[in-house]
This record gives structure tokens, C-alpha cells and sequence, in this order.
């Protein structure tokens, strides 16, 4: 691990192994930068080797994530090295989402703040999603530029909608937690701190027969359905990857930086 992900396994009282996985870079929010994603397919596989039957997805800090370091993938830009960059990040992170969807335990996410860019596809492709009331989902590729990763066109037209899901996109809408809920995007909206409330959660399923529902998972998730996603993904990856070396693409993201800039002056 380099420190920007965090481990804690655990012991439910059934006997049955938890594996808690924090991402732990909250100075950066919790950027996705591909430290942190190499940190947290270990961390996965990790979690594979102790067999564990859930997974906490959770993060240290304000942010759950702000997906993409905008200013790491400038520098790449300015370093001539913008495609490889953004093929390395994109391509990790569509490995660590279908990892989550095929794990054979319980993925589940507690998340407050920011859950913004690609950081969404690790909340889209949890098993079951806690919020905390200050949570809030935002694309921002309209505001930057990029083509959109992390699951925005691979998974979330099927959890909402073709239309809806292009219209949050085009909007840079932000949807904050109780809108989030009602879209069937997190299935709790936690009034205090969304781990004790994921955690309460994961009790409770440890309780019934956690085998059962790993069982509806995969049906839910079949070699079909994945298979279908993974080429949705490498679409995704694609399309990101041809638009970041294109000059708008950097005239947006001096403009994205320049404003945080200003924000935090």
C-alpha cells in the first residue's frame, strides 16, 4: 500500500470476514490518480484472498472523491505524456469497477461530499450505496472537457435512464443525497456518519444469510451483463482518451483550475 488507501479486516460476529477499504487521500479529496487506483485494486484483490463476504467502500475526509486530478492530467498535457496518462488512469479504473462488480462478497459504499467525475463508477458499482446528508453526485466533464468515464454512459443510463442520464451530463447537474435516493442511486441517506450507518447495514445482512444475496448478485451480474459493461467501459476509455490531448480539452482544464484557483485564494 503507498498510504493513499487504507485496509482494516474484520471478523462480523457470525465469523464471516469484513474488509473495510478507505480511501485515504483527503488532502487531495481523494483525487483518483493512479497511486490511489493501483493502491485500491490491491486492496480488492486483497479482500478476494481473505474471502471476504463484504466489502466497505468508505474514505477519510470532507470528499468521498472528486474523480480525475484535473492538474495531474494538465501536467501530463504540458509533459507530452497526456494519452498515456489518461489511459493508464481511465483503463485502472474500469478495472477496479468490474472488479466490483464481479467480487464474489457484498460491495457496500458509505460516501459523504463530493462524489464527482469518474469516482461516481465506484458508488454505481456498489452493491448497495449509503449517503451521507451532505453528499452530492456532479459529472463536471461539460465544465472540463473530458469524455465522460467512470461508468456515466456505462452504467448509469440502465440505473435511470438513457435521457436522464445524458440530461445530468449536459446540465453538469448536481444531485445532492434525497434526489440521489429517489433515483435509486443510494439506498440510504444517513443523517449522521454514513460508515455507522453502512456498517449497521452490513450487520443487518450478516444476520439473514449474506450467501443468498452473493447468490442474486451474480445472477444479477452475470458474465453477460458484465461482459456488456466492460465494452461500454473500454468505449469510455476510448473517448476520454481521444478528446484530452485536443487543445479545448486543455483550454478547459486551465479554465477548471484557474477558477478553483480563485475559490480557494
Amino acid at each position: 500500500m503507498t498510504g493513499l488507501v487504507t485496509v482494516a479486516p474484520d471478523e462480523l460476529p457470525s465469523g464471516r470476514r469484513l474488509c473495510e477499504i478507505r480511501l485515504a487521500h483527503a488532502a487531495r479529496s481523494n483525487a483518483l490518480c493512479p497511486a490511489l487506483l493501483d493502491a485500491l485494486a490491491d486492496a480488492l484483490a486483497g479482500a478476494g484472498r481473505m474471502e471476504a463476504r463484504f466489502i466497505l467502500l468508505a474514505a477519510e475526509g470532507r470528499n468521498f472523491s472528486t474523480g480525475g486530478d484535473v492538474a495531474r492530467f494538465r501536467d501530463a498535457v504540458a509533459e507530452g505524456r497526456a494519452l498515456a496518462y489518461a489511459d493508464t488512469v481511465v483503463g485502472r479504473l474500469n478495472e477496479i469497477i468490474l472488479a466490483l462488480l464481479g467480487a464474489p462478497a457484498l460491495v457496500v459504499a458509505a460516501a459523504g461530499g463530493a462524489i464527482t467525475g469518474g469516482s461516481t463508477g465506484l458508488v454505481l458499482a456498489a452493491d448497495m450505496v449509503v449517503l451521507g446528508e451532505d453528499a452530492f453526485i456532479q459529472p463536471w466533464y461539460r465544465e472540463v472537457g473530458f469524455a465522460p468515464d467512470g461508468g456515466w454512459t456505462a452504467l448509469l443510463p440502465e440505473a435511470i435512464g438513457a435521457h436522464r442520464a445524458l440530461s445530468i451530463q449536459m446540465r453538469n447537474a448536481r444531485i445532492e443525497a434525497p434526489e440521489a435516493l429517489g433515483l435509486g442511486l443510494a439506498d440510504l441517506v444517513a443523517p449522521d456518519d454514513p460508515r455507522t450507518a453502512a456498517l449497521a447495514a452490513i450487520a443487518e445482512m450478516d444476520a439473514a444469510e449474506p450467501d443468498a444475496l452473493i447468490a442474486a448478485k451474480r445472477l444479477v451480474w452475470d458474465e453477460a451483463r458484465r461482459t456488456c459493461v466492460a465494452a461500454w467501459l473500454a468505449a469510455e476509455r476510448q473517448a476520454f482518451c481521444a478528446r484530452i490531448g485536443l487543445p479545448e480539452t486543455a483550454r478547459g482544464m486551465d479554465r477548471f483550475l484557474s477558477r478553483r484557483r480563485k475559490r480557494h485564494a
